[in-house]
């Protein structure tokens, strides 16, 4: 059958009154004794729906043409049991002598490299127990303390320990251990301490023969099925049911280890342009346009997705609710969220709160090059103030420890280049405003940029740009190991110790180094993988991380929830030098909670600071951290030495 009507406009009320849909029976609806696809094509003259009795190998389909429906839908109704076939869509368009094919965006799985998707019935790859799933206990945002990882990066080297490395089930394994006997993978996480675990993407995405998962490498940022796991980590990349029920092992794995799951979500460009199967659906719908007609390149990527139209946003919605829903996923990462209009991070709160509000948000406050989308209505981290509990990454505060991320040589706080104190402070402060900062006149960007902490990731790497071993590396030549290791003690404590959501890139607590490389994308496991043998090497930074996270988790103070504690709470220090910063530090909402002064030398030289009163218990100095007392302070001055943090606790 075929739709004749000529389409109005796509931003027009008389399109939005006739083809906005607002079903959820999106995809393809299994059950025995029959299966239901339904699709979005509102500008298709006619489609088809095609199956397939594999997922990849060449046959010729079953074509089964598919009936206009509801609001630019077209609707399938096979009345026999189509379990684990699959399936495409070709779609011919009015005025094209050609028909395209494309897969379902609404897809849950999917045959290898997901140019198939796959009919199945969910719960069959449910895990045992599945529905007594229970996350760890989490209350508000700023209690997070994440761990950014790449799956495959965690249990491939030799030394993880696994016997299923690079793969869903490697990550799930626990007790593994190095050749060192230390403890690896998940168990590693529970002993480091910290809350969260952040997945580099795992949606499906181009660059990597699934099939040959060890012959190219990507981090994931090249997406093509939102929905369906990838299956270069799943034990078998053909049959669609094993990503599935893998993946939700590991997430029951990780829940058990007392760890929450985030997604890092690419839903601001797709792989494919011109080719990409939301252009082939519904062409120039998906993505935004330039006046010329061409794609907009705010990603960087060749297009940008347009989160703002209707079906653009149900379809993010819709996405989101299943992997929260279906694999139990405790928060998503948004890359760069600046291309999400301000509305649809709005719904995304509200969809997310109607099912778990512990659920967390947060993304790259930025764009990564022009776009349309005014800037008013960008989810940059100058706008985040005007979003309720979703955060951006502080890259003031990142620059401003170890410096700029575009100038390899520079240096930043940790390697006493002078002029970051102020905005360090802005960054220990969790880019709320305080009255003791000096912020630059009619600056946003630098300064107070956020109305709550929660707004505020704070970090000084992730998997951008030089790993902070590395950039320690470029930025001190000359210097020796040990002088090294403090400035990256020094890094971990300015973001542990900082308000707001605290991120760690994997691997930093032992020095991760990438060989001096940048980004890393494409690049081989012997420059990404996690050399666990590190951990041994590095024991005393690992120590000093996990001591440090300890304390965070001890005491609420570090991890206040309102700007006005922030501003109660923080009374910054005068320092005798330069390359110092200060502070003294308590928790207004609970008047008997500890006083804690938190002090930051990063000057080659020992340092005498006075204090505003006397008797101080040590929690953190250069080498140690943790919630027990190091030694006690009988005056009122305490020395640093040279590049060292300083936790103090009065008695």
């Amino acid at each position: 059958m075929k739709r004749k009507s000529k389409l109005p406009a796509y931003d027009s009320p008389d399109f939005a009154r006739r083809f906005h849909y607002t079903g959820n029976d999106l995809g393809a609806r299994y059950t025995p004794a029959a299966t239901a696809f339904r699709v979005w094509a509102p500008t298709a003259r006619s489609v088809e729906l095609l199956l397939f009795q594999t997922g990849h190998r060449p046959e010729i389909p079953r074509v089964i043409p598919m009936t206009p429906s509801a609001k630019g839908t077209w609707t399938a109704r096979v009345r026999e049991d189509l379990r684990h076939q699959y399936y495409r869509y070709r779609i011919h368009h009015p005025g094209k002598a050609a028909a395209v094919e494309a897969m379902d965006p609404y897809a849950v799985t999917s045959g290898a490299n997901g140019q198939r998707a796959m009919i199945l019935d969910l719960r069959e790859t449910d895990p045992r127990d599945w529905a007594r799933d229970a996350k760890p206990a989490f209350n508000e945002p700023t209690d997070a303390i994440i761990y950014e990882v790449h799956v495959r990066d965690f249990t491939i080297h030799s030394s993880s320990g696994s016997r299923f490395p690079g793969t869903y089930a490697g990550f799930a394994k626990r007790h593994t251990k190095s050749p060192d006997g230390l403890r690896t993978g998940a168990c590693h996480l529970r002993e480091l301490g910290v809350t969260h675990v952040h997945l580099l993407p795992v949606a499906q995405y181009a660059g990597v023969d699934e099939t040959r998962p060890g012959r190219h490498y990507n981090w994931g940022y090249n997406p093509m099925n939102y929905n369906i796991p990838h299956g270069a980590y799943a034990s078998n990349p053909h049959d669609g049911r094993v990503r599935v029920r893998e993946f939700k092992q590991m997430v029951q794995a990780l829940h058990k280890a007392g760890l929450r799951v985030i997604l890092d979500v690419v839903y601001n460009h797709t792989y494919h342009g011109g080719e990409s199967h939301f252009h082939r659906l519904v062409p120039g719908y998906y993505h935004r346009m330039t006046a010329k007609g061409q794609f907009a390149n705010g990603s960087g990527c060749g297009n940008e997705i347009a989160s703002e139209r209707y079906m653009v946003r149900k379809m993010i919605l819709d996405s989101l609710r299943h992997w929260a829903t279906e694999y139990h996923v405790d928060g998503f990462r948004f890359d760069l969220m600046g291309l999400h209009d301000l509305d649809t991070m709005r719904e995304v709160r509200k969809a997310m709160d109607r099912m778990d509000p512990s659920i967390l948000l947060y993304g790259e406050g930025w764009t990564a090059g022009d776009t349309p989308l005014p800037p008013a209505h960008r989810a940059t981290k100058t706008n985040v103030r005007r979003l309720n509990r979703i955060a951006a990454f502080n890259d003031t505060l990142r620059d401003a420890i170890k410096g700029s991320v575009s100038d390899h040589a520079a240096g930043g706080f940790i390697q006493n280049a002078p002029g970051f104190e102020e905005r360090l402070k802005a960054g220990i402060v969790a880019a709320v405003r305080h009255p003791q900062i000096q912020y630059p006149a009619n600056d946003t960007w630098h300064g107070a940029w956020a109305s709550r902490p929660h707004h505020c990731v704070s970090y000084n790497s992730c998997h951008d740009n030089h790993s902070l071993w590395d950039k320690i590396l470029l930025t001190t030549p000359g210097l020796q190991t040990t002088e090294r290791l403090a400035m990256n003690r020094l890094a971990a404590a300015l973001v542990l110790t900082s308000q707001g959501i605290a991120f760690l890139h994997a691997g930093e607590e032992m020095a991760r180094a990438k060989k001096g490389h940048e980004n890393t994308y494409n690049l081989p496991d012997s420059v990404n993988a996690l050399n666990w043998a590190r951990k041994k090497q590095f024991a005393g930074l690992f120590a000093y991380y996990r001591g440090l996270i300890a304390l965070r988790k001890a005491h609420p103070a570090f991890r206040l929830s309102t700007a006005a504690d922030i501003r109660r709470g923080i009374r910054f220090l005068e320092m005798p030098a330069s390359g110092m910063v200060g502070y003294t530090l308590r928790d207004p909402s609970q008047p008997d909670d500890t006083r804690f002064a938190v002090i930051f030398n990063a000057t080659p030289e020992q340092q005498t600071v006075s204090l505003p009163a006397a008797g101080w218990r040590v929690l953190a100095d250069d080498r140690h951290a943790g919630v027990k007392t190091l030694r006690h302070l009988a005056g009122d001055t305490c020395t640093l030495p040279p590049r060292s943090a300083l936790v103090l606790a009065a008695k």
